[in-house]
């Protein structure tokens, strides 16, 4: 998608004819990108379903009244790639969840890992979760997906290890030969369903939890000869990956 994208809630059957998008979004595209008639824009819900529509004009500071055509939907990507990643402190985990949509990441899953300096417990989670669903929503829109990446509850390291036993392929970032690491550039991949990759927090996954996530049948894996940090391991690891599956080519 090139046109700016905006977020509406639902399609009205048959999706054909003029549509009103209003309220913050509407504001959005007549204050701020000043959208003009003869422009083209991209509506969709963030769950794969968009249409491609040309801007008719404007009411006020908030109306952007446009022409849909059709409703389309995009195909569910393969294979599907999660990312687990573990609480960062301050406000990096709102940048991994952020650069990790721009790459195309399809979920994130927070972790409470052992080794966390950061804590969401009560409204103070609650809060810190819904800063990275918003952040993810707005990182769609800036990229120009049609099909955002969701964002799970914060899960435990069993339930984490439940998700893993799932999966068609999963890994752990790691970065101690010592425990078996094998490089993520050439590890065996699927060509459908799910890959999931885990990223340990600033401290490192502990042994305990490599222990169990191997059990689960997750591979240790190296992505690099430097160390990243845990907020921006995922975006890279993430980018191998789909270079490598060919949703990049």
């Amino acid at each position: 998608m090139t046109a700016p994208v905006f977020v509406v809630e639902h399609f009205r059957a048959g999706g054909a004819g003029q549509y009103v998008l209003d309220g913050p979004e509407g504001r959005h595209a007549v204050s701020v990108k000043r959208l003009q008639p003869g422009e083209e824009v991209v509506l969709t819900d963030g769950a794969g379903r968009y249409a491609v529509c040309d801007v008719v004009g404007t009411e006020g500071k908030d109306r952007l009244i446009v022409h849909m055509t059709s409703v389309s939907e995009e195909p569910e990507p393969a294979p599907r790639i999660t990312v687990v990643q573990a609480l960062p402190k301050g406000d990096r985990g709102e940048l991994a969840v952020e650069t990790m949509t721009e790459v195309g990441v399809d979920a994130i899953v927070p972790w409470q890992a052992a080794r966390c300096i950061t804590q969401w417990k009560g409204d103070r989670g609650l809060k810190a979760l819904g800063k990275w669903r918003a952040t993810a929503r707005e990182a769609g829109k800036q990229s120009r997906r049609v099909r955002f990446p969701e964002v799970a509850d914060a899960a435990t390291t069993k339930q984490v290890a439940a998700l893993l036993a799932a999966a068609d392929f999963a890994a752990v970032l790691h970065s101690d030969f010592e425990y078996g690491s094998e490089p993520l550039a050439t590890a065996e991949l699927p060509a459908e369903g799910e890959i999931m990759l885990v990223v340990g927090p600033e401290g490192g996954v502990s042994k305990d939890e490599l222990a169990l996530f191997q059990e689960a049948g997750a591979k240790a894996c190296v992505l690099g000869p430097s160390v990243l940090r845990t907020s921006t391991a995922g975006t890279a690891a993430a980018a191998l990956l789909l270079g490598r599956t060919g949703r990049w080519s």
